[in-house]
């Protein structure tokens, strides 16, 4: 098809904002999924997104849309416009469009679909208003695009208000914060209902007319047949076919059987199959430049492909693409098999979870008490949560999951009472907080920080802080922001930001508070390790890192916790916490009590003294001997804040 007839567009928001929804119509009305297989959130293909309501992937899909339009060579519109000499009537356009995620963990997701396309639909929610996510989607969006190797500007933004059916949407309002935030015209402002489908016909058609066509740089050339330039934005693995990936072709054609070259790792292969998203894979006879498809490459072998390599013809190479840039890690836990049989297994697990979410990584690491396992690094609280819950659900693996930490970077002592520490090297990373060094050996540590941006309405203020004050926060500058809103700057430790800030913020605002965030620089850290001790044994994943201010209150509140959800054992044993070498909080979990004497009746009673003193010295034995057999359910729920 003609490049002037396909458009590329993805739908970013703030999680919540009805972007599933919105797809949902968008493929009813082109008429992409048959009505008897339509059902609510048709993109959210993993179960945890539609058990969460939430995107976690993006997803790509191709529509077709047969409009009747009228020439419109409106002033002002990009490249989408049109000419006075196009005839009207009807004509075929291929939209394809990208889902992207909502929540801030999952930002990598919709940095990566917003180098493949030429427009985004910046969808803000009417009832909700602009939310501090919007402003971080918004950003990346108006950065230049690069991906098509013009170094061309920003993609072109349509706002659009969603939930304009909802009895509490204050259309007018959140339209005056929208034109304030784009500085656009009141009237370039779309109006949309995800549930009742107004306004998404009209939609469809100011895409078509506001995002520019792609545009191909070997047009004009010769040998344009033996031409590809293709940027992997995404990719899966197959057991049957391999790794599959997801491309967006800038230049040329490729076909079934064409050999191909990876530009960055240098791997050559034949596309064993070529095809589109409508939204399942569906093979086609070639993709051509402007295209988003996918390509089955046969490849088996793990670190082949990568997310912002570029696929070429091996024949005739071209230059890599820019790529992406990676990822960085915020949150880090050891994840460990409860069964050590089951390392091999979660190597592997982990290994094609990879090739689905580039967004994480995994080392191996080994520990005395939990054996041999992997630290990962994700990139927040809930990226942590989905992964370690994909490998419970997809791969059926029983793990045991440290608590959650940030990266230290500490400074040593040289040297302790007149004793040289020559072991220790002066500065280093610690990613586990069981790694953690004592205080004594401790000169300096930093943490990272970040500056975040809360968006909330104005009744809200004292509350929230109240609890930047309780999370060290400090306070920049507050403006208002819309109708009866307040936006506040602020800077605190990514620990205290980890540490349930998110829930307490939602809490604290009734839901109407949002926040995001980037890393920012490091500082000094006034903290220390807390163990937690069960029947006098320190539990490796129950050990993290905490602020000295806090850490009898933290001792006291996993002291307690883990009291709640440990079944009770043959015997009786101590929970502690410790910390600055001596224990700091304890509870004593009661043993599991048998009458021995039950199947007796009359006799002497120095019978059944003899049996309980038995029962005794047993008892003893297993308290000295015993050891305490922690279910993985616990390991989950003592990670989440707030859980028992």
């Amino acid at each position: 098809m003609d490049l002037k007839h396909i458009r590329n567009f993805s739908i970013i928001a703030h999680i919540d904002h009805g972007k599933s929804t919105l797809a949902d119509r968008m493929l009813e009305i082109t008429h992409t999924v048959e009505a008897r297989k339509m059902r609510d959130q048709v993109l959210d293909s993993m179960e945890l997104e539609r058990e969460r309501g939430i995107t976690i992937k993006m997803q790509p899909v191709r529509m077709e849309y047969t409009t009747h339009l009228t020439p419109n060579p409106s002033p002002g519109r990009r490249g989408g416009s049109f000419s006075p000499q196009e005839k009207a009537g009807d004509e075929v356009y291929i939209l394809n469009l990208i889902d992207t995620p909502g929540h801030v963990d999952f930002s990598y997701e919709v940095s990566r679909a917003l180098k493949a396309v030429e427009g985004s639909i910046l969808l803000v929610d009417s009832t909700q208003g602009v939310q501090a996510q919007t402003l971080t989607t918004l950003a990346m969006a108006r950065l230049p695009r690069s991906g098509n190797g013009r170094g061309e500007g920003a993609s072109v933004i349509i706002p659009v208000l969603s939930k304009i059916d909802s009895p509490l949407a204050r259309v007018s309002e959140v339209k005056e914060e929208v034109v304030k935030l784009l500085n656009c015209d009141p009237n370039e402002v779309l109006l949309v209902s995800g549930r009742t489908g107004e306004g998404v016909e009209n939609l469809l058609k100011e895409v078509i007319k506001r995002v520019p066509a792609p545009i191909e740089n070997y047009k004009n050339e010769n040998k344009s047949e033996n031409v590809l330039s293709a940027l992997v934005f995404d990719f899966k693995y197959s057991n049957h076919k391999g790794v599959i990936v997801f491309v967006r072709l800038f230049d040329g054609k490729v076909r079934r059987g064409d050999s191909l070259l990876f530009a960055v790792s240098g791997e050559k292969f034949t596309a064993l199959e070529v095809g589109t998203f409508s939204p399942e894979e569906t093979p086609r006879d070639s993709l051509s430049a402007g295209d988003t498809g996918y390509i089955v490459t046969g490849i088996k072998k793990p670190g082949i492909a990568s997310v912002g390599d570029t696929i070429t013809k091996s024949a005739n190479p071209l230059p890599a693409l820019p790529g992406y840039m990676q990822p960085m890690p915020v949150v880090w836990a050891s994840v460990f098999p409860e069964d050590a049989d089951d390392f091999a297994l979660l190597k592997l697990s982990l290994g094609k979870l990879k090739l689905s979410d580039s967004s994480f990584s995994f080392e191996e690491e080994s520990s005395g008490s939990l054996g041999r396992g992997f630290r990962c690094g994700f990139l927040g609280m809930l990226h942590l949560e989905i992964i370690t819950e994909r490998l419970k659900r997809e791969f059926n693996l029983n793990l045991v999951i440290t608590t959650p930490s940030i990266v230290y970077e500490v400074e040593y002592n040289t040297n302790v009472g007149n004793r040289l520490i020559g072991d220790l090297p002066k500065r280093q990373k610690i990613y586990s907080p069981y790694f953690f060094p004592d205080d004594s050996n401790i000169k300096t540590i930093f943490e990272p920080w970040v500056n975040a941006k809360i968006i909330t309405p104005v009744e809200y203020l004292g509350n929230i802080m109240q609890i930047l004050f309780d999370h060290e926060a400090e306070v920049g500058e507050t403006e208002n922001f819309g109708d009866n809103r307040s936006s506040i700057s602020v800077k605190m430790p990514l620990r205290e930001l980890m540490r349930n800030f998110f829930d307490e913020l939602k809490s604290t605002s009734s839901g109407y508070g949002s926040i995001s965030y980037n890393i920012a620089e490091n500082r000094e850290a006034d903290v220390t390790r807390l163990d937690v001790l069960v029947a006098d044994e320190p539990v490796p994943a129950f050990s993290k890192v905490v602020s000295k201010k806090r850490v009898e209150i933290e001792a006291e509140e996993s002291v307690v916790k883990l009291e709640s959800l440990l079944p009770r054992q043959m015997f009786t044993l101590k929970i502690q916490g410790k910390a600055f070498g001596r224990i700091i909080s304890s509870r004593t979990l009661s043993g599991m009590k048998k009458d021995v004497t039950a199947h007796m009746y009359g006799g002497d009673i120095t019978r059944k003294m003899k049996l309980r003193e038995k029962q005794k010295k047993g008892k003893k034995k297993m308290k000295e001997r015993g050891k305490v057999n922690i279910p993985q359910d616990v390991f989950l729920k003592m990670m989440r804040s707030g859980e028992n």
